[in-house]
């Protein structure tokens, strides 16, 4: 065997024998490289070559297993430096580069023009090769399975003729009989008894060899005879020796040319390094060209949606092609939200970096998604899918998952590690921003970086198996959704929020834009319940200003991404909310400093308050129109207050000593004015302006006064 390594320069001294029977090489100073992935025989030196891809390189020595030059792994005929696990690797390798060209250039998505395919090697006379691979003993078994199909049933017909006859001399010389009218009738006959059939065990081990490459490395099957296999353990006993031991025990039982065919085909299986006649065509190849195109093809298989989600496409509007893209469960919502996920094959040198470019086209295509979600609504649909990016109350942006996916090898040559592990490369997060600390922001995007076993995804996309793949796909999803949830939680604090009694969060939100925008965003199954991002750097510098300002009117407690915010937050009454009509009268009570906090505080818990009255002899001193208040107000004189609902309901006039836990205007009086506000209905006024009162000269008096002497004016 023949190894290259995809572009890799060569001198051409070193391997222009090598070269013969393929062509379109580029040449760059002397130097040779090779632009295939796959499979050619060259007739000139009788050996097959595999040129392998340049995963196996290490980006900065170009180094074959971090340890070999490409140059001194060309010839594994003679000096061959690997040790056995390694030999044993390529081998096995070569089978799977194989498998995954012919799912990929069997599939929908597969390119016809950058797969070149000719007649593959059978097993036959003729001339000998000089070496030959495992490939071509598994291709060698699956061709005479096609090509002897009645070999097989003729074994099998002879096999079984005759077997339930009576042997006549056996059963009158070995038995008694009965004799009945003149007739001898034998209750025990002896039938022909069966004999070990070494032409059936042999087919049994042909088929249960392609029962395992059919298992192991997705060729077809195609068992004709419906024998007990050799499986599991037991064929693993076969495989580790037993296999080679056996046949040569029974190698002497063959005398037709079929038989010997299969016996010597079912030995190298086993012996794997055992020499094999193959009849080859001159020009015999299985290539492939750009060999990205085909691991893109892999991880979309593994990872992505087809079709996309919402009718996207991957060629975008401004010709941007997108790798992969799907929809998965939200990064913040712990149930049934779904987002996007947009991620990039990077086909590289094991430890290559990502490029600033490739890093900025990553940001443009989160730009397209966003937008065409945005399209979607603003024409009047809605997605398939169920996504929603934009919140229409906060005005922020879900998180997307946008992540590179590059090729790793296990150092351990394993195929079975499945995992998929944040890069070790230069680096492996980037965000790109307009405004510090507004991570629900449509300019915020952030992209990470990923490795995944180039063994692990190249075996499962070439066994082709539908359930093993859905497996992964599932399995996969999920890790990346953690991935990210756990390195945006080292950046960001996570808090979920929602509205105190009497507040109604929508309007505070809508009040208070500027403060919260890009920090707060509503992405859960309850739309009233909002998640809070903060950067832990604090860029702003105002983190503990804006979770104070919060807190007075929103509860607020640490959420872990994905986390239900039902876990850490109190239960809230459902609200609702009311817009009053500009003749509704309020009054308004003036508190200020820890005061107003404190009074605002308890009045959301107990929803009374008592306007003090004072007593002059006999005569009890009112304020007019105090009973036809339908709003209550408390306010600091500035902008900010805490308004209730009394629905017109009178008050009642209740002695000091009846009614002691209450907010008051003073302490001390002898009877109260008492309103009981409704905490299930939030008044919904808007900006509101309190110089009417801060003007009067008896600002700390209480004030009835219209809902429209009170709205801010804009102009």
């Amino acid at each position: 065997m023949r190894i290259l390594i995809e572009e890799h320069q060569y001198n051409v001294a070193d391997i222009k024998d090598i070269l013969h029977g393929i062509d379109a090489l580029e040449n760059v100073e002397g130097k040779v490289s090779i632009q295939y992935v796959g499979y050619y025989y060259n007739a000139v030196l009788q050996d097959c070559v595999f040129i392998l891809p340049k995963v196996l390189l290490n980006d900065k020595a170009e180094l074959v297993f971090g340890k070999y030059r490409p140059e001194d792994v060309i010839n594994l005929n003679e000096n061959n430096p690997l040790s056995p696990t390694e030999r044993n690797f390529i081998y096995k390798f070569a089978v799977w580069i194989y498998r995954a060209i012919v799912v990929y250039k069997n599939s929908k998505e597969g390119n016809s023009e950058i797969v070149y395919h000719r007649h593959i090697a059978q097993i036959g006379k003729g001339y000998r090769r000089l070496s030959n691979t495992y490939l071509d003993i598994l291709l060698s078994l699956i061709q005479f399975n096609k090509d002897n199909r009645n070999f097989f049933f003729t074994i099998v017909k002879n096999l079984h003729s005759g077997m339930n006859k009576i042997n006549w001399t056996r059963t009158i010389s070995t038995t008694t009989a009965i004799v009945q009218n003149g007739q001898p009738i034998y209750l025990n006959p002896v039938n022909k008894k069966r004999q070990i059939n070494f032409d059936e065990e042999l087919l049994v081990i042909f088929f249960s060899i392609l029962n395992y490459i059919g298992d192991e490395f997705g060729f077809p099957k195609n068992i004709v005879c419906q024998f007990q296999l050799i499986t599991g353990k037991r064929f693993e006993t076969y495989r580790k020796g037993f296999g080679t031991r056996r046949l040569q025990q029974i190698k002497y039982k063959y005398f037709s040319d079929k038989a010997l065919q299969l016996w010597q085909l079912c030995y190298a299986f086993f012996d794997e390094t055992r020499q094999i006649f193959i009849t080859t065509e001159k020009r015999e190849y299985l290539l492939v060209k750009s060999f990205y195109i085909v691991f893109e093809a892999i991880i979309d298989e593994l990872v992505g949606d087809n079709p996309l989600p919402d009718g996207m496409e991957k060629q975008q509007e401004d010709g941007k092609i997108v790798d992969h893209l799907f929809t998965a469960r939200s990064l913040i919502d712990s149930e049934e939200k779904q987002t996007y996920y947009i991620g990039d094959s990077k086909y590289y040198k094991i430890g290559h970096p990502v490029g600033e470019e490739a890093v900025y086209k990553q940001y443009t295509y989160a730009r397209n998604v966003i937008q065409k979600n945005l399209d979607i609504f603003n024409d009047g649909g809605q997605p398939s899918s169920g996504v929603k990016l934009r919140d229409d109350v906060t005005e922020g942006y879900n998180i997307i998952p946008n992540f590179f996916i590059s090729a790793k090898l296990n150092e351990e040559l394993n195929y079975a590690d499945d995992g998929i592990e944040k890069t070790d490369r230069q680096s492996n997060k980037h965000k790109k921003l307009q405004f510090e600390n507004r991570l629900f922001d449509r300019d915020t995007l952030l992209v990470f970086h990923y490795d995944v076993n180039f063994l692990f995804v190249l075996s499962l996309y070439a066994r082709n198996n539908a359930l093993q793949k859905v497996e992964w796909k599932t399995k996969v999803r999920d890790k990346f959704r953690k991935e990210i949830q756990e390195w945006l939680q080292q950046d960001y604090d996570f808090y979920a929020m929602r509205a105190r009694p009497g507040v109604n969060g929508e309007e505070y939100i809508k009040h208070n834009f500027k403060n919260v925008i890009g920090k707060v965003y509503a992405p859960f199954k309850d739309e009233k319940t909002y998640s809070l991002a903060l950067d832990k750097k604090d860029p702003e510098g105002n983190n503990n200003v804006i979770k104070t300002e919060l807190s007075e009117f929103f509860y607020i407690e640490p959420c872990r991404l994905g986390q239900n915010p039902e876990e850490v937050l109190p239960t809230v009454a459902v609200f609702d909310a009311v817009k009053p009509a500009d003749n509704d009268l309020a009054l308004c009570v003036t508190k200020e400093g820890i005061h107003f906090d404190n009074a605002v505080e308890k009045m959301k818990k107990i929803g009374k308050l008592g306007i003090a009255l004072n007593m002059n002899g006999a005569t009890l001193q009112l304020v007019e129109g105090f009973t036809a208040a339908k709003y209550l107000i408390i306010h600091n004189k500035s902008d900010k207050y805490a308004a209730f609902f009394v629905d017109g309901k009178g008050p009642r006039l209740v002695s000091a000593n009846e009614m002691t836990d209450m907010v008051t205007t003073k302490k001390g009086a002898s009877i109260y004015l008492v309103y009981n506000a409704e905490l299930n209905i939030i008044p919904a006024f808007g900006e509101l302006d309190f110089s009417p009162i801060t003007k009067s000269g008896d600002s700390y008096s209480p004030h009835l006064l219209s809902i429209k002497s009170l709205i801010k004016r804009t102009d």
